[in-house]
């Protein structure tokens, strides 16, 4: 294992993931742990900000459903090839992963355009962090991908913010290079390009990511959000009353029930159910998962 740490020679607590420098390591970049983080500042605040209003340009074109705004909102979903520079993720060989961008960013787009465009004009699907919830094949490591993607330009600058606070990154190996790369730019709501400076190990450019941010598994999962408030919504709506008092139905029941069974379809079904009777479970799952934290 060739950690970062023992590379460059630093020593003590590290603001920063100290990686694997050869190899994928298996954490994810969560957007949902860096909202609730909020630090390290400024680049937490910044980062949250290109979330958002990424996933407000995206929505937004949803919403208003011209055949113009929807291949915008497309387009935008193609743009976020895997950022390997984190060295973060996974992958068969190496830190080289599937980086099939368009072919994803379609996929999602469908997803949003079917039976999740409903919980998007009602305002409950409001998040990046949603999205694993709801759309199929998005998981631990797209989520990672897409989030890196976005927050890339902040990760540039914790990582130019890095190289001024430690020297050895241009002393040690091949030093510090620019390198021109795709960020999106929340002012305009667009992505864009820019000159950033990144370590160079192995003549494969090097992303800080700052400690915390990533995880083994992302709090937003499918079957987290499905085995706790889907399946707890699922309990109230079978409720009967013995002598006055409430009778739930086992979880363990309802798992085995046509309709219940664990996946997507699952959790938009029953949210969507939920909806009428004024209940947002996905609000619900967000006070949990951020009670849990």
């Amino acid at each position: 294992m060739n950690l970062l740490s023992n590379y460059y020679g630093i020593k003590g607590p590290l603001p920063f993931i100290d990686v694997d420098l050869d190899d994928d390591n298996r954490l994810y970049v969560d957007p949902h742990v860096i909202r609730l983080l909020g630090s390290p500042l400024p680049f937490a605040t910044n980062a949250v900000n290109c979330l958002d209003t990424f996933f407000d340009a995206v929505t937004n074109r949803i919403i208003l459903g011209t055949r113009a705004a929807l291949a915008e909102g497309e387009e935008l979903l193609q743009k976020f090839s895997e950022p390997r520079e984190t060295r973060l993720g996974m992958a068969k060989v190496g830190f080289h992963g599937h980086g099939g961008a368009d072919k994803v960013g379609t996929d999602i787009w469908n997803a949003l355009l079917g039976d999740v465009r409903v919980l998007i004009t009602v305002g409950v699907f409001k998040q990046i962090e949603h999205i694993p919830l709801f759309v199929e094949g998005v998981d631990n490591d797209i989520t990672s991908d897409l989030t890196t993607r976005i927050i890339y330009g902040p990760l540039a600058d914790f990582t130019s913010d890095m190289i001024a606070k430690y020297p050895q990154f241009r002393s040690v190996g091949e030093g510090v290079q620019t390198f021109t790369r795709q960020v999106w730019d929340p002012a305009t709501s667009m992505w864009d390009t820019a000159n950033v400076e990144l370590p160079v190990v192995n003549g494969e450019p090097l992303l800080l990511v700052p400690s915390g941010w990533a995880r083994e598994r992302i709090l937003m999962r499918a079957r987290r959000f499905w085995s706790t408030i889907v399946l707890s919504y699922a309990q109230f709506e079978t409720m009967v009353y013995a002598n006055g008092k409430p009778v739930k139905t086992p979880k363990k029941v309802l798992k085995k029930q046509k309709g219940l069974e664990p996946g997507r379809d699952t959790n938009i079904r029953v949210t969507n159910r939920a909806l009428k009777s004024q209940q947002d479970l996905v609000d619900a799952f967000t006070a949990f998962v951020d009670g849990k934290f």
